[in-house]
């Protein structure tokens, strides 16, 4: 009985010993999370319009053919998100967002430069898409040179 006692005390001590992990992995996330970058963020709903899929396609399209090299360096970022999935509730409040929306924001030492895009995007993604490209790209190349 002894033994058995004991037996179960030294595998708790090893299982709550391999929770450290976690923790790690956390905080190489928040390192990850200070560096200097751009975030491209797209929010889009469940449903979705002609000219909100056009902001998405235009925008990737952009990120593609020339930013390739920084999308894979991590020196920009871009995300999809889907604001009616309720995972996704928090970085939608976080931009108080409640429908279709483009942000290219720059991160440097920590702190979160946001340009709201939105306006720019519906004005210009379905009709002008060579207008809206190059909006977009002025946006970045400024943060760019910012980093």
């Amino acid at each position: 009985m002894r033994k058995l006692f004991y037996l179960l005390i030294a595998t708790l001590v090893l299982v709550s010993c391999g929770n450290d992990s976690k923790k790690k992995t956390g905080e190489n996330q928040a390192e990850e999370i200070q560096s200097n970058r751009i975030e491209v963020l797209y929010f889009h709903g469940a449903q979705r319009c002609i000219t909100c899929r056009a902001i998405e396609t235009n925008t990737e399209a952009l990120l593609d053919s020339l930013y390739s090299k920084e999308k894979a360096d991590g020196k920009i970022i871009y995300k999809v998100i889907d604001i009616s999935k309720k995972e996704n509730e928090a970085i939608a409040d976080k931009y108080e967002v409640t429908w279709s929306s483009l942000f290219v924001n720059g991160w440097k030492d920590g702190k979160e430069n946001v340009n709201n895009m939105t306006e720019f995007s519906f004005s210009n993604a379905k009709n002008t898409p060579d207008k809206f490209k190059e909006g977009i790209k002025s946006k970045i190349d400024e943060l760019l040179k910012q980093l």
